[in-house]
């Protein structure tokens, strides 16, 4: 508990992440509230196995850890292990990281971690780092209330649906492509099978028809109550003139340019990505970052990377496409590599700005100023698309 509640995301997750290996025999699920919150959590082993493994072996915590509550808690578990030090060099060293998870924990029987939406983008991630263990979305909530659970929590990451727990919250549906207008809210059980719906909730709390800004689509019922499945937040995040480029559609881009960068080069993935508008010059285009994960510091080749830019474009909306193609209104897509340990950096500076480690999700467009200054200070390789994409008019 003094770990959970330190104020210092650093020695937080160091703490819990020596407890952990303390106690790996003991460990029987490995999770976090996010997806991308598990993924920085293996990346900080990576980045500080040496000094855990140092700290089990001398049976005290360094000085970096400075909170006392801290100290005094880890004191109770932490003893002198010289053999499980050893295993964590051995372990760590290697240089190969699939199946971590598994191999230090060897009892984890899953994952316990919300990967739908924009989260499903570290599903191969986490199957690298868990050598393929069963990834369990058990529930969907908010900063603004609980809304249901997974009552099929063995199915596939695709396949999550959560069934509302109408005691949790009243909720309304605000039917997606009609307009905002409380006339148009549909009762929970009205929506139709099939249909995506804004949701809109009034809380015990005392929110009144607050719109989450989640859109959800019906897949079916458990009895009476409805099931739904997460397609998006509802803010466009792309858009250079009469292009909008939602965050469902810009997910998709990605995943088609990773599945051709993984035929390509088998030894790399997309780790983590972002974006922006770049209205800088005309005409304006759209900058993706990406941080690459590689095995064993593999490079990917630039003419690959400016593929995986014309990929991406094809994936975009035709509206996108004829304003590259026929219009000119915007510029060839750009996609910047970043260095390896950059998104943590971001989210570092988010969370001292005031966010929440636990709610953290990474935006999928970044417009802050501090934000893009440090991504655009990490670049290390610039691609641009080689061509135009696929547009014909429609007869």
């Amino acid at each position: 508990m003094a770990a959970i509640l330190c104020e210092d995301a650093s020695q937080s997750m160091y703490a819990q992440m020596l407890c952990g290996l303390c106690q790996r025999h003991d460990v029987l699920r490995v999770g976090a509230v996010f997806a991308a919150a598990l993924v920085r959590a293996i990346r900080f082993l990576q980045l500080n196995w040496a000094q855990l493994a140092a700290d089990i072996e001398a049976g005290e915590l360094n000085p970096s850890v400075t909170d006392p509550s801290v100290r005094e808690a880890v004191a109770v578990i932490l003893r002198p292990d010289a053999e499980l030090a050893e295993f964590i060099r051995t372990e760590c060293s290697r240089g190969d990281w699939t199946g971590i998870v598994t191999r230090v924990w060897p009892k984890t029987k899953c994952l316990n971690v919300v990967v739908t939406g924009v989260m499903a983008q570290y599903n191969p991630t986490l199957q690298y780092y868990s050598g393929g263990l069963p990834i369990v979305s058990g529930m969907y909530a908010s900063s603004e209330c609980f809304f249901g659970l997974n009552l099929r929590p063995l199915c596939g990451p695709s396949e999550v649906s959560y069934t509302i727990m109408p005691n949790t919250a009243y909720f309304e549906f605000l039917p997606v492509g009609e307009a905002v207008d409380a006339s148009n809210l549909v009762e929970l059980a009205r929506v139709e099978d099939g249909r995506e719906y804004e949701v809109v909730v009034t809380t015990y709390a005392g929110l009144n028809r607050y719109r989450v800004g989640d859109i959800l689509c019906v897949t079916g019922f458990h009895n009476a109550a409805p099931q739904f499945r997460f397609v998006r937040r509802q803010n466009v995040l792309l858009s250079i003139e009469a292009d909008k480029t939602d965050e469902a559609e810009l997910q998709r881009a990605v995943e088609r340019a990773s599945a051709l960068l993984l035929r390509q080069h088998s030894r790399a993935s997309v780790a983590e990505f972002t974006s922006r508008a770049c209205t800088l010059h005309v005409p304006g285009h759209y900058v993706i970052y990406w941080e690459l994960l590689t095995k064993s510091g593999d490079t990917v080749d630039g003419e690959t990377l400016g593929r995986c830019c014309l990929e991406m474009e094809e994936a975009l909306s035709a509206v996108y496409r004829q304003g590259r193609v026929t219009d000119g209104s915007i510029g060839p897509l750009e996609i910047r590599v970043v260095r390896p340990g950059t998104f943590e950096e971001v989210m570092d500076l988010a969370v001292s700005c005031g966010t929440s480690i636990g709610q953290y999700k990474l935006p999928r467009c970044v417009t802050l100023p501090c934000m893009v200054e440090l991504l655009d200070s990490r670049v290390v390789s610039s691609h641009f698309s080689p061509a135009l994409p696929h547009w014909t008019l429609a007869p």
